[in-house]
């Protein structure tokens, strides 16, 4: 008879004896084991896992028949009978299979509770339109994108801004793959000259009660321009206000109005002429207002969103912006620029001091930085720099303050001037202007005047600080003896006879000796 050998099944993960050079399955002894038989140990540890694997075993013995062989065999020849396949949901489902479809299912609810749990993604825009502002709202867009939000929300306060920034801020919105909603927020605020731009850009544009917009026409700073170059600019203007409006299915003839009218509304006049499509009075309630309405996107799809109840996550600005938003302020900027100059000219002044020449250093640069991101007019800078000479040629000339006044009104008036701006929010008032043109002047002539009347005064040090000074001669000087001068003892040479005791004066210095006369005949000489 061949030799019995106990294998593990790796079918049902339990021992089973199998005849050497056959493939007829041994029964295995029923009833109480041998204590510390290798099968009553293994099927002691079956019986023991999981009960996964209790139920494979419940099955191996269910499926002998009475003449010991195995189901699995054939009745007729003993042979192993061909596996069938397993069914889902029985104790016979493959292992490594099972993992498979756990972890396809698991992969399924995981994207599905990513997409169920979008956020909207929140940024405040509560300043003049500038480079900076555009910067921000770009990488928002970018961010919303890659994180695949459900949208955009821009809360929006602004008097205006640059064109050039606006153009930048509109592409941005129309080109974004994340539809934005654009809230004028919160009462009180308005979305005035280039925010009604944007306002008009977004997917969604909402305002708060108390809010207005409008007031879209193109100005320049001085003065009006020629009849036919104003008409270009306006109707620049009222086009790329149609174009924008249009694609949303809007009120044209209205926005456009706002751009040749110089036209405001409320946000109910807004909503009633269908410039704006919802009213809310927070962001909670325009969620409600909007979830589950269609609405026209730029390239003429049709979309919805359901964001009442979603989670609202804010995008702050980075360090590097919030910066740079602060020194963009105008006024801010000719203080920064002011204190700078004034560092400089004390370290110029004091060479080594180190500490004003740092900050002068740093509050240039910055300042410099500022009006590279700026619309500037050189003219104006130009006067500035102009300014200060005059204050440092006040010290120099007696003009009486003539100098000073006149660099005082060339400091003001480049001021006004530096930034090239249509409203007065993104220029210096002249406040701001006044109050750092005339301390700064007065500053600077008062520390020009002591630093050129210190170099006329008198040295009183070394050897040019010996010429003049009053003696008293120790022996008699004929020509050659002692004299005692500033606390020393000194050789002198006198062309006069001199009698000790006698005061004498330094008329020069020749090394170690001085040449002297009589103070007497000094003073004859002087008169």
């Amino acid at each position: 008879m061949s030799p019995i050998k106990p294998v593990l099944s790796s079918r049902f993960s339990v021992l089973r004896r199998v005849r050497v050079g056959t493939g007829e399955s041994v029964p295995q002894p029923r009833g109480p084991q041998k204590t510390g038989s290798r099968y009553s140990s293994c099927r002691e540890a079956a019986t023991q896992e999981s009960p996964a694997r209790q139920c494979r075993v419940a099955k191996v013995e269910q499926s002998r028949v009475p003449d010991g062989r195995h189901r699995s065999c054939d009745k007729d020849s003993g042979a192993p009978a061909r596996p069938s396949r397993a069914k889902l949901g029985s104790c016979r489902w493959p292992y490594r299979l099972s993992i498979r479809h756990a972890a396809c299912c698991l992969a399924a609810l995981l994207v599905f509770a990513a997409v169920s749990s979008a956020d909207v993604l929140k940024i405040v825009v509560n300043d003049r339109i500038h480079p900076v502002t555009a910067e921000y709202i770009g990488r928002a867009l970018d961010a919303a994108s890659a994180n695949h939000d459900q949208a955009v929300l821009i809360e929006l306060n602004t008097p205006g801004g640059f064109l050039d920034s606006t153009d930048e801020i509109i592409h941005k919105i129309i080109t974004s793959p994340v539809p934005v909603i654009i809230y004028v927020a919160p009462s009180g605020s308005r979305a005035a000259s280039a925010g009604l731009f944007i306002l008009e850009s977004a997917d969604i544009a909402a305002m708060a009660p108390g809010t207005h917009t409008g007031a879209a026409h193109p100005v320049t700073l001085l003065g009006k321009p020629d009849d036919v170059m104003m008409k270009k600019i306006e109707n620049d203007a009222a086009a790329q206000m149609r174009s924008v409006v249009s694609k949303r299915a809007r009120n044209v003839e209205l926005a456009e109005s706002a751009v040749r009218e110089s036209k405001s509304f409320t946000e109910q006049e807004a909503l009633d002429k269908k410039l704006v499509d919802y009213v809310a009075s927070d962001e909670q309630d325009l969620f409600r207002q909007l979830s589950g309405k269609a609405f026209k996107r730029f390239d003429g799809t049709t979309a919805s969103l359901n964001v009442a109840g979603q989670p609202v996550r804010d995008y702050p600005m980075t360090v590097k912006q919030r910066i740079l938003a602060y020194i963009l302020d105008p006024d801010i900027l000719i203080i920064i620029l002011a204190i700078g100059a004034l560092a400089l000219y004390v370290e110029f002044n004091h060479p080594g001091a180190v500490v004003p020449g740092t900050i002068g250093v740093i509050f240039i640069l910055l300042a410099a930085f500022a009006l590279h991101l700026l619309p500037i007019r050189f003219a104006a800078l130009a006067m500035i720099l102009v300014a200060f000479a005059l204050f440092a040629a006040e010290a120099k000339f007696a003009s009486h303050g003539v100098l000073t006044t006149g660099g005082i009104l060339l400091l003001t008036l480049g001021a006004l001037l530096l930034i090239d701006s249509p409203i007065p929010e993104m220029r210096v008032h002249p406040l701001t202007a006044l109050a750092v043109s005339i301390p700064l002047g007065i500053i600077t002539a008062f520390l020009m005047s002591i630093a050129v009347r210190a170099r006329r005064n008198k040295v009183v040090t070394g050897e040019q600080g010996l010429i003049g000074e009053i003696g008293i001669a120790q022996t008699t000087l004929g020509p050659a003896g002692k004299v005692f001068v500033h606390g020393e003892l000194w050789d002198a040479v006198s062309t006069v006879p001199v009698a000790a005791g006698e005061r004498i004066v330094v008329r020069q210095v020749d090394g170690l000796t001085l040449r002297v006369d009589p103070a007497a005949a000094a003073r004859t000489v002087m008169a």
